[in-house]
């Protein structure tokens, strides 16, 4: 797949962007979840949205993957940081305006917002403080942006998040790969086969990249957990909104996402079966077919 890379900035941060093609298609772009990079989109259903009529970017967000990383700022751990033991390194309207600086990096004065897990998120308090930069939202396997707090804890499933947290992998490489893929797999759909080609393949590259591991940064995660929100409530949501949640989601319960359609006037919720917390290549037909119908008022 053909890369053309942007740097947008907001103020000091830098943040790194993937034009994916095709131009001229409708404006998507794809925000990434915890701990990951723009590496971590399938090939396949980037090319299955560019089939479709779109023309698709990507990028990370602050302290992602290859832009600007806090590391100076003493955290916790992602859990501590949810609960607000330390202070913000900065809010959740950071990271919204990060989303419009890569808008106006790529020339693109309006855009669809397609956001996984916490990616969602931001999709979500994008739209709610930049309504007139954003068509459309799409959040999958997302909580609602204006829980705050211990709230958040109904939505997520907490043995779960004790399960990652016991991970051990060795340094280097090698432990970075396992690290990758071990994520991957827990997260995975139950109800259709584990690609581990694929998984292999999203998480070598970002290490081919020379970015460092995500998902072994905890505290990276820890900062972009504990940004705190002071924006718009859901219910004051303008913006068309689709969300989607897989019925297997073993980080998130599906409460989360029917929550977010409930609070969002017009918003429409789709359950897909057998889904976990990932984007298995079975349901890429459904969630492409979803999103176009979503972009074009159907």
């Amino acid at each position: 797949m053909t890369r053309i890379p942007y740097t947008a900035r907001n103020g000091d941060v830098h943040l790194a962007v993937d034009d994916l093609g095709s131009a001229g298609g409708d404006p998507l772009l794809l925000i990434t979840g915890l701990g990951v990079s723009r590496f971590h989109w399938p090939d396949g259903l980037v090319t299955a949205l560019i089939e479709a009529g779109f023309h698709v970017a990507s990028f990370d967000g602050r302290d992602a993957g290859g832009s600007t990383h806090f590391d100076d700022v003493p955290v916790g751990n992602p859990l501590s940081a949810l609960l607000r033991r330390r202070p913000p390194a900065y809010t959740a309207e950071d990271m919204a305006d990060d989303t419009v600086a890569v808008l106006d990096a790529l020339g693109w004065q309006r855009a669809h917002l397609f956001g996984v897990s916490q990616g969602g998120l931001v999709a979500q308090r994008t739209a709610l403080r930049h309504p007139d930069r954003v068509h459309t939202v799409t959040s999958f396997a997302a909580i609602p942006s204006d829980v705050r707090g211990a709230a958040v804890l109904r939505y997520v499933r907490l043995p779960f998040l004790a399960r990652l947290a016991r991970m051990r992998h060795p340094a280097g490489r090698d432990g970075d790969v396992a690290a990758g893929l071990d994520l991957l797999r827990a997260i995975a759909s139950p109800g259709y086969p584990f690609d581990e080609k694929d998984a292999r393949l999203r998480v070598e590259r970002e290490l081919d990249a020379g970015l460092p591991s995500g998902v072994r940064d905890s505290r990276a995660q820890a900062r972009q957990v504990g940004a705190s929100w002071h924006g718009p409530r859901l219910r004051e949501m303008r913006v068309p909104t689709l969300v989607l949640h897989g019925e297997k989601d073993p980080l998130g319960r599906p409460a989360a996402g029917r929550r977010i359609a409930a609070s969002v006037p017009g918003a429409r919720y789709v359950e897909l079966p057998g889904t976990g917390h990932d984007l298995p290549r079975e349901i890429w037909p459904t969630v492409v077919n979803e999103i176009r119908a979503h972009a074009t008022g159907r």
